[in-house]
């Protein structure tokens, strides 16, 4: 069984989960051996392997990508404010899923930023993948103890390549020993990778909130980045970074590409399994026997003397204390299911109807109460299906287990995309999963201006505007018909009579515009969602009256325009 915080998810918008949190909010439950009853695991000393001086995992990289200007505590150093999106993501998820665990750290995802700007240049220059991968491994320097502290492997090459001294390894620039200890799943794909960003982001957190630690408080954060690396320039650059994204604000830019140049070389050769060894048989030792001595001889034994008075009683046995009954251990976390369909639908814009639900259930079956459930947005093709402004949130089941996401509303075009919902027990996670989808947004035409649309015979009307919205936003490239209708005995509108036709409005179409058209289709909508219909003329022939003229959509919405035709005037005597 692993300890709880590397079960730790972020749910995270590539691979949730993630990408992604802990369950109990009792860190008791996070720890595996707490330093006092409600606190984290021990705070690591500064004399760790990871704090020793482990060098710079930026070495491979050129100047330009790098930059391994140090700044000032009260300084913002220049370029710093960018941060490739799959890092910022991670970093912002990591602080969510810390906050979960252990709401006293109050852990800044800034100060991941900081620590991910000075060890690796938030992963630049490697090929960050949207999933928090790299394209190249992100290796430090060999700790051999020339020019950097010694190391010796402790890994066997798993994660840096090296059986015989450690390397740091990934954005985080984690020792392998201490990955061992605090690696975490970011992402909710059932790895503890270091080389992704998404876990390094999350297990940096939970290795900084160690030991009680509230990071807003200034010693206790100077401390914590001590402990990361035991250097008064590295935390002073690290303050600095962090200083930077917190008051000079941060912008998402694209992963950076993938760079040409080397990373550090493997060293020594990887470990390989070898057969058992088989038992020796070896033959029994055999000793020359030394010269036996001669017997001593043996005292003759004393007559006994009768005893002199009758024994007395034995005292009675005090009777065993009866053994105090084990108590039998404490019920925890063993499910999560849903409650009611996994799927569920809304309209492009509107609010899901329906809240989403889960329960939650302890290992003796019954309801478990006050637990935390973080509900993840993913794998979105909505355009931002949402709580409120976040693809995340966290709520506590009530007495009956059962835990609701209130105020998920759908993005505003039709797609899907999948909210999970997991809950941490103390050793485990349990995830379940909704499939939502989110349907088109009816269109709602409307005409520009509320004016009759007026003509007298033998001219032509122009400038009609008609808007196209869905969830009250424009519709851009809707394809429509526009077409003379009247209505049948049944009352329902259908194109009009060829007879009718030829002596009512026509459009022109055709080779010069020599044919008269009853039925055209119109120019699509632009990205305001704008309509123009084309000009509807009139020729002397036409007869005064109403007419009536229908814009149409390929789902069938209709928009039914009248149009007065009325006689053109007398001429003057």
């Amino acid at each position: 069984m692993k300890p709880l915080h590397r079960h730790l998810v972020n749910t995270s918008r590539k691979v949730l989960c993630t990408a992604a949190l802990a369950a109990s909010l009792t860190t008791a439950a996070v720890a595996t051996t707490p330093s006092t009853a409600d606190a984290g695991e021990s705070e690591p000393s500064p004399d760790s392997p990871q704090a020793t001086d482990r060098g710079d995992a930026r070495l491979d990289l050129p100047a330009p990508v790098a930059d391994p200007q140090v700044p000032p505590t009260t300084t913002a150093p220049g370029g710093a404010s960018g941060i490739p999106g799959t890092a910022l993501d991670a970093y912002k998820r990591a602080e969510l899923s810390v906050a979960a665990a252990l709401p006293g750290c109050k852990l800044p995802w800034q100060l991941l930023a900081g620590i991910g700007r000075v060890e690796s240049v938030h992963a630049s220059g490697y090929g960050l993948k949207p999933d928090g991968s790299t394209d190249k491994p992100i290796r430090g320097p060999r700790l051999d103890g020339n020019g950097f502290a010694e190391v010796r492997d402790t890994d066997q090459g798993e994660w840096d390549a090296d059986t015989s001294y450690d390397r740091a390894v990934g954005p985080m620039q984690f020792i392998p020993s201490t990955w061992k200890k605090w690696g975490a799943d970011g992402n909710g794909d059932t790895k503890r990778d270091p080389n992704n960003i998404y876990d390094a982001a999350l297990g940096a957190g939970l290795y900084l909130c160690a030991g009680d630690r509230d990071l807003s408080d200034p010693a206790a954060l100077d401390r914590a980045i001590l402990s990361y690396n035991n250097s008064r320039e590295y935390v002073n650059t690290v303050l600095g970074y962090m200083k930077q994204y917190k008051d000079g604000g941060v912008s998402e830019i694209p992963n950076p590409p993938v760079g040409n140049y080397p990373t550090p070389p493997v060293t020594g050769t990887l470990p390989t399994p070898t057969p058992p060894r088989q038992p020796v048989t070896r033959p029994a030792p055999n000793p020359t026997p030394a010269p036996s001595k001669p017997a001593t001889p043996t005292t003759p034994a004393k007559p006994t003397t009768p005893p002199a008075e009758p024994s007395k009683p034995t005292t009675p046995t005090t009777p065993t204390t009866p053994t105090t009954p084990t108590t039998p251990p404490a019920a925890t976390l063993a499910k999560v299911e849903l409650v009611g369909a996994s799927g569920i639908t809304a309209e492009a814009g509107s609010a899901f109807t329906a809240a989403p639900k889960v329960k939650a259930l302890l290992s003796d079956g019954k309801p478990a109460k006050n637990q935390v459930v973080v509900f993840v947005v993913g794998d979105d093709t909505t355009g931002a299906t949402r709580f409120g402004t976040s693809d995340s949130l966290v709520v506590r089941t009530d007495d009956q287990g059962i835990a609701a996401a209130p105020g998920l509303k759908a993005g505003l075009k039709a797609g899907t995309f999948t909210l999970r919902a997991t809950a941490y027990g103390s050793v485990n996670e349990y995830t379940v999963t909704f499939k939502g989808t989110v349907t088109a947004a009816p269109v709602v035409l409307a005409r520009k201006g509320t004016e009759q649309l007026d003509v007298v015979v033998g001219k032509s009307l122009t400038g009609v505007e008609l808007f196209a919205t869905a969830a009250g936003q424009p519709v851009a490239g809707l394809k429509t018909t526009a077409g003379l209708v009247e209505k049948d005995e049944a009352g329902k509108w259908q194109p009009v009579k060829p007879e009718a036709a030829a002596k009512g409005p026509y459009f022109k179409g055709g080779k010069d515009g020599a044919e008269k058209l009853t039925v055209i289709e119109p120019a699509a909508t632009g990205a305001d969602g704008k309509l123009v219909l084309p000009e509807l003329f009139t020729a002397p022939e036409t007869l005064p009256g109403t007419y009536h003229l229908r814009i149409l959509t390929a789902e069938g919405v209709a928009l039914v325009l009248e149009v007065k035709v009325t006689a053109a005037p007398a001429p003057q005597a």
